[in-house]
């Protein structure tokens, strides 16, 4: 499926609209009435299996009487999701997907309806939702600094491929997917224009800073533990990890400005058959107070916008859609990392030997 980029006035107007009840009376009555269910929900683990039984499983089973049972997936679940429908073994209800697995699947016809439409739930980031899955979080690609070395403060990527200016140690991500973006920004071109990638313009400016940069990173661990020990002054990587690094008391600050954003969310295998309990799951993760409590615990923004009705301020600013954030960055296209990824890592790859 392809994506556009949302339309900024329309994300500012949604954070004012109207919360939609995601549950009538009625619904939760004929629930409750009939035999409770138990499925299984596939997340990443770790924090994430903490914020969702916080913020989804435990007021779920409490609203329906239908239990959760969670398990931690694959970083790339796309096999083993495949596998679990052309088996016919339902070991998982439903899974956590990025945008790139979920379209994945969906182009193999993988995927079970989700039963409701951008229509149902109009605070949703249009993007943040398909027939056939629904986007909880947002997370964001960012740059990141130590505020100790720097006097005055990067804004954008020119600012940290300019290593006469901000002088200082820089760390990139050892993949062709947002670094290339990356280059092309701090080039001159505006986010917006980003895609289709100029893939040669791009390794050209990566060019002219692969002399500077001290770490090339491969885990989100690395990035928190690069900028919270200080053996890097600059980095990008995935906000969420910096922030930890930043509540953990390093010096540091995170650019918005000129970030890539994407989703994760909920699908369902074909042919499940508890679907209707699974269906019924996915609405409840779409109400604006469920979504809320999770960034009590993971810095990742909501898709419901209505979400920040009951965000801290201070927790607000962390998160990549507030609006002050979400408006300063553009969505990246999976669309084109899909059809493009095999041969752009090659040749990254043979860049960084060279």
């Amino acid at each position: 499926m392809s994506f556009t980029r949302p339309n900024r006035r329309r994300v500012l107007q949604l954070t004012a609209g109207a919360a939609t009840g995601l549950f009538m009376p009625a619904l939760l009555g004929r629930n409750r009435a009939s035999a409770a269910a138990t499925i299984t929900v596939a997340d990443p683990g770790g924090p994430f299996s903490q914020a969702w039984r916080k913020a989804f499983y435990d007021p779920f089973q409490e609203a329906t009487g239908h239990t959760i049972v969670n398990v931690a997936r694959d970083a790339e679940p796309t096999a083993q999701f495949k596998a679990i429908v052309e088996t016919g073994s339902y070991t998982w209800d439903v899974c956590t997907l990025t945008i790139s697995a979920r379209d994945i699947l969906a182009k193999e016809n993988l995927l079970e309806p989700i039963g409701f439409a951008h229509s149902d739930v109009p605070q949703l980031l249009p993007e943040a939702i398909t027939d056939k899955w629904m986007g909880t979080d947002v997370y964001s690609t960012v740059m990141a600094y130590r505020t100790d070395v720097f006097d005055e403060a990067p804004a954008n990527w020119a600012d940290f491929f300019d290593v006469d200016k901000f002088a200082g140690r820089r760390s990139l991500r050892k993949n062709p997917i947002d670094t290339l973006e990356q280059a092309l920004m701090a080039d001159g071109v505006a986010p917006a224009d980003l895609y289709p990638i100029d893939v040669d313009r791009a390794f050209a400016k990566l060019d002219q800073i692969k002399p500077d940069i001290a770490v090339w990173w491969t885990s989100g661990a690395q990035c928190t533990q690069l900028l919270q020990s200080g053996e890097v002054d600059l980095i990008s990587g995935w906000n969420a990890r910096f922030q930890a690094a930043v509540d953990g008391g390093a010096p540091a600050a995170i650019v918005w400005n000129q970030g890539l954003y994407s989703i994760e969310g909920w699908g369902i295998p074909r042919g499940n058959p508890r679907a209707d309990v699974a269906r019924e799951f996915i609405r409840f993760c779409a109400a604006p107070e469920r979504q809320a409590i999770f960034t009590e615990v993971l810095a990742y923004g909501p898709t419901n916008l209505d979400a920040y009705k009951t965000i801290p301020e201070e927790r607000a600013a962390s998160l990549p859609t507030s609006p002050a954030n979400l408006e300063k960055m553009v969505v990246a296209s999976e669309d084109w990392w899909s059809a493009n990824r095999s041969a752009t890592t090659e040749r990254f790859n043979s860049w960084l030997l060279s």
